[in-house]
């Protein structure tokens, strides 16, 4: 799997230069069976890495472009009457699909955001009933972290139920040459075929959530959440959901990594994406990076365990 893993990534590189830990953690997020809230400015390629990960996968795309007059049915569907038939036919909307594009999630209504957060879970509610959503099923999200106006912040809620916050960054003087040298003559997002079919990537997503977590590494998980509540900066911590995603996390990166089994270092490795945007801080403006310092400080500070971590 450690090939088709590299392949993966070398495609997306392909379309995203520079990005290499941002696509990395996207792809955790993936076999984790997770979803991502993408924050970042506009132009950053946010909606061009989901793309070429989709392309790569050989799996279906969607995007709903977010408005405040969007309704929930406007992303389930809904079911119309069909004369021919004469009876009420589901017309599905887009979160029919694997890789689900949410740009600009919080220019939504609350109501409508709460509809999203059902798709989440896998499952839509249209006219009272309950529709599955086929695997692999995973949300990217994006929001602009500068504009306010017109926008309706997450509930901690909606934010609980992203596995990771990511955020792509601008890129450095040699990296923008870079994109420029690879957009000269054709969008090579076109040109870009698939390196893995669905059947192989739920195969990936079952092995990797079998990788070994050694009780020592989860006494390890839970002593850096129960160090997110105590913190006098915070007045909420990570939750037992939070410290879960963490697990399923550090299962991912390991698997990526080509371990069976978890250490530390995979811990740290996804912490920050998985941990900072679960926790409320006690001062001032909660803003994402203050978060992540925070983590960066737990995790320098509370002891890793030195054992064995494969499996005895």
């Amino acid at each position: 799997m450690q090939k088709r893993i590299l392949d993966i990534l070398q495609n997306t590189q392909k379309v995203i230069i520079g990005k290499e830990r941002v696509t990395k953690l996207l792809l955790t997020a993936l076999l984790a069976d997770g979803h991502v809230l993408l924050e970042d400015v506009p132009g950053t390629g946010k909606t061009r890495l989901a793309k070429a990960l989709a392309a790569s996968l050989g799996i279906e795309f969607g995007r709903i472009q977010f408005t405040p007059d969007m309704l929930p049915a406007d992303i389930t569907g809904l079911h119309i009457y069909d004369r021919e038939s004469g009876k009420f036919v589901l017309n599905k909307g887009p979160v029919f699909t694997n890789i689900l594009l949410a740009d600009e999630i919080n220019r939504a209504t609350p109501r409508t955001q709460a509809g999203l957060l059902e798709c989440k879970e896998r499952q839509v509610t249209i006219d009272g009933k309950t529709q599955k959503l086929e695997p692999p099923f995973f949300v990217v999200a994006t929001e602009n972290p500068v504009e306010t106006a017109g926008t309706f912040p997450l509930p901690e809620a909606q934010m609980d139920r992203f596995l990771m916050k990511l955020s792509m960054g601008l890129p450095t003087r040699e990296e923008e040459v870079q994109i420029l040298d690879t957009y000269m003559t054709e969008d090579p997002l076109k040109k870009l075929t698939a390196v893995m079919d669905q059947e192989t990537l739920e195969r990936m997503q079952k092995e990797a959530m079998e990788v070994y977590v050694h009780p020592t590494v989860r006494g390890y998980l839970a002593d850096l959440s129960a160090a997110t509540r105590s913190s006098d900066q915070t007045v909420m911590g990570v939750s037992p959901r939070g410290t879960i995603a963490l697990m399923r996390a550090s299962r991912a990166w390991a698997y990526l990594e080509g371990r069976s089994f978890v250490t530390p270092d995979d811990v740290k490795a996804v912490a920050g994406p998985v941990m900072a945007h679960r926790v409320v801080l006690s001062y001032g403006q909660n803003r994402y990076a203050d978060a992540l310092r925070l983590i960066e400080e737990i995790l320098n500070t509370v002891p890793a365990p030195t054992e064995d971590f494969s499996i005895a």
